[in-house]
């Protein structure tokens, strides 16, 4: 022990520099994280569910969804530095708890700024404890409904596309929020768990508006979804599907990446592929981890 605090003291300087470089380093990954420019849209590797992150060329962040159990919390650092314990604003699409459980313990760590939901709320116990976070912070709560727009900041937008109505009488997928992010001339498009019914409702009400650089592809690839005349309106270049290797379901199926190839999109999925990081400048969307290649399969 003696002969370790001689060592110890010898080097001393040697190991305080090991120490001052290693905290230049942390420093300067997190400065060039928030120095970023352009806007970043994530799937995160939440298992079976939806866990979307965006950030705006302003900072702003908003989460789509929060993903079953603890899962978001554990992947929210491959986005925000880890100091960073502040989110703008949550959207929850529909209350089956792969959209938001995560959310709870997000709650519980991060400050929220505004909720916004369909206004369909799930009578399950995981919900009302979702409920009782947000009422016990006093986070103001927005219905989600035709028209709006969430302003994010340097020509950042998100816009609501559905519910048009009162949907609390709805089934949950059905009462799906349905919305779009745009930036310059890229553009995301956020389907929830939409059905087919939806999509076609969305397509008589104002199909021309719903062409998409991005999809995320409704209901983590279910055959209940995507299908080929929405597809090929919205002609998405990117289909991004978050869905958990070997899910029970059988998602994404066959038919919907079929579809999906049918139209030509490169389709990235988080259970093969992990987190998916995209960022926008404005004109095109690029994928942080460049090795990564579009697949073609499931999940399975």
């Amino acid at each position: 022990m003696k002969l370790f605090f001689l060592n110890l003291k010898k080097h001393f300087r040697w190991y305080l520099l090991l120490l001052l470089i290693v905290f230049a380093i942390v420093l300067w990954s997190a400065v060039a994280a928030e120095n970023q420019t352009g806007l970043t849209f994530a799937a995160l590797n939440i298992g079976q569910g939806d866990g979307l992150f965006i950030e705006s060329p302003s900072g702003v962040k908003v989460l789509v969804d929060g993903g079953p159990n603890d899962n978001l919390i554990r992947e929210l650092p491959a986005v925000m530095p880890w100091y960073d314990k502040h989110i703008d604003a949550i959207i929850i699409t529909n209350s089956d708890s792969d959209h938001y459980s995560g959310f709870i313990s997000l709650l519980q760590n991060y400050k929220v700024d505004v909720v916004i939901e369909s206004g369909y709320r799930s009578a399950t116990p995981d919900y009302a404890l979702l409920e009782k976070e947000i009422a016990d912070k006093k986070i103001p709560e927005i219905l989600a409904r035709r028209g709006e727009i969430v302003d994010l900041g340097d020509g950042a937008e998100i816009k609501i596309l559905f519910p048009d109505r009162d949907v609390s009488g709805l089934a949950s997928n059905d009462a799906s929020v349905v919305s779009r992010l745009t930036y310059g001339d890229t553009s995301v498009l956020l389907t929830g768990d939409s059905p087919i019914k939806i999509e076609d409702y969305l397509l008589a009400l104002d199909g021309a508006n719903l062409q998409s650089t991005v999809l995320k592809v409704g209901h983590h690839g279910s055959k209940t979804s995507s299908s080929d005349e929405f597809v090929k309106t919205v002609a998405p270049q990117i289909a991004v599907i978050s869905a958990e290797k070997g899910n029970s379901y059988g998602f994404p199926a066959t038919t919907t990446l079929a579809t999906l190839q049918k139209y030509n999109a490169a389709i990235y999925d988080t259970c093969v592929m992990g987190n998916i990081i995209l960022h926008s400048d404005g004109k095109t969307f690029s994928l942080q981890n460049k090795n990564i290649v579009p697949v073609v399969a499931g999940c399975k």
